[in-house]
């Protein structure tokens, strides 16, 4: 028998590497012959460092960088040199994770330090680039990035701006020529699995800007403030940003990278999925296991679980997702190929017990369901 464990992180509490590793032992309790792939996956959130990490082999670069408040942190990110190629989460740098409740501020922070990143893998040696762009705290259109790169923006004084989103308003004149050279030959791929243009009702501003501290005054500025922001690059550039899908992720760091970079906007699952080669390691299992922290309908949108489902349906193959929480309408999701859904948590537990104890409860609920599934088999 051949089991496929294709786990997500789960949120807070573990790895995708430690969850598939907790799913593997509770599996090989039950029968210790039997052959297990563990594949680590993510959606292009959470863990896309520590999954292609483990994928692709390579090391963990750690660097000085600046949070979205410019302050200097430190931040990793992967780097394969037998590839040249470099993976990089933006949360990392730029992420909401990194401010508190009173910190938060779309107006003043900047992913500054999502480029430094860049400029650092990119310094070393990598041509690939695969970027992560969830959970920013950013609405500055890429202004950070684009500057770490060497890119300069100037008022209609010719004064160097600082680059934030308060400041998109007042770009006059990009200056590109003083760009990283080496940009020229570094191929961008990007973990983006939202559709939302960069402006209007459904951009960058109106639909994320809000839980990112913006007040309903701040959001409209920001509005237009992008909106003149793609005009200059428009006018300077010949690039058109605004109604590209996906120009809006990230506080319009998907504009941004399109017109700096060059960049090209994926679907997560689809990224990553291919870098991992999934589908070669799933197509002969009998039997596939995924997991993420909490499953619900939403889940069937771009997440790991539904995209583990629908190659193991593909291929006529079960596949049992477990969760620390189950939500509403599961029931959707074997249309995505999750043949059942699971709770792990034996009972009910506080938050704290739950996320303190996963490894275990992954472990032990796998074990269970391998009773049932070989049980059935035997019928």
């Amino acid at each position: 028998m051949k089991i496929v464990i294709a786990p997500n992180a789960l949120k807070s509490s573990l790895a995708a590497s430690a969850a598939a590793e907790a799913i593997a032992a509770g599996i090989h309790n039950f029968n210790s012959d039997i052959s297990i792939v563990k594949v680590p996956v993510a959606d292009g959130g959470d863990g896309l460092v520590d999954v292609l990490l483990g994928a692709l082999g390579g090391e963990l670069i750690t660097c000085k960088v600046h949070d979205p408040l410019f302050r200097e942190i430190t931040a990793s990110y992967a780097y394969v040199k037998a590839s040249n190629t470099a993976a990089i989460e933006m949360a990392l740098a730029s992420g909401l994770a990194l401010v508190n409740d009173t910190e938060k501020n779309p107006m003043d922070s900047t992913t500054l330090g999502t480029g430094e990143l860049i400029r650092d893998a990119v310094n070393r040696g990598a041509r690939h680039i695969i970027l992560g762009i969830g959970g920013s705290a950013t609405n500055d259109g890429g202004m950070g990035v684009a500057a770490a790169l060497g890119v300069r923006f100037y008022d209609k004084n010719n004064n160097e701006l600082r680059p934030v989103g308060r400041e998109l308003i007042n770009i006059s004149r990009i200056d590109t020529s003083g760009i990283l050279p080496e940009m020229t030959d570094v191929e961008f791929d990007v973990a983006c699995d939202v559709e939302n243009p960069l402006t209007g009702i459904s951009g960058a501003a109106y639909v994320y800007a809000k839980q990112k501290g913006a007040s309903p005054e701040e959001i409209e500025f920001l509005d237009n403030a992008l909106s003149h922001y793609a005009q200059i690059i428009q006018n300077d550039l010949k690039i058109a940003i605004n109604d590209i899908k996906g120009a809006g992720a990230a506080g319009g760091l998907g504009g941004g990278l399109i017109a700096f970079t060059g960049a090209r906007l994926i679907k997560g699952i689809d990224l990553i999925f291919d870098a991992v080669k999934l589908e070669e390691k799933i197509k002969d299992a009998d039997l596939v296991f995924t997991a993420e922290g909490q499953i619900d309908f939403q889940t069937k949108f771009g997440k790991a679980p539904a995209g583990v489902g629908n190659i193991a349906k593909k291929y006529h193959i079960p596949c049992i997702a477990l969760a620390g929480s189950i939500g509403e309408k599961v029931e959707e999701l074997r249309d995505c190929g999750i043949t059942s859904c699971f709770t792990i948590c034996p009972g009910p537990v506080t938050l704290e017990t739950a996320l303190s104890n996963a490894s275990s409860y992954l472990s032990s609920t796998a074990k269970e369901i391998m009773h049932t599934f070989c049980a059935g088999k035997q019928l």
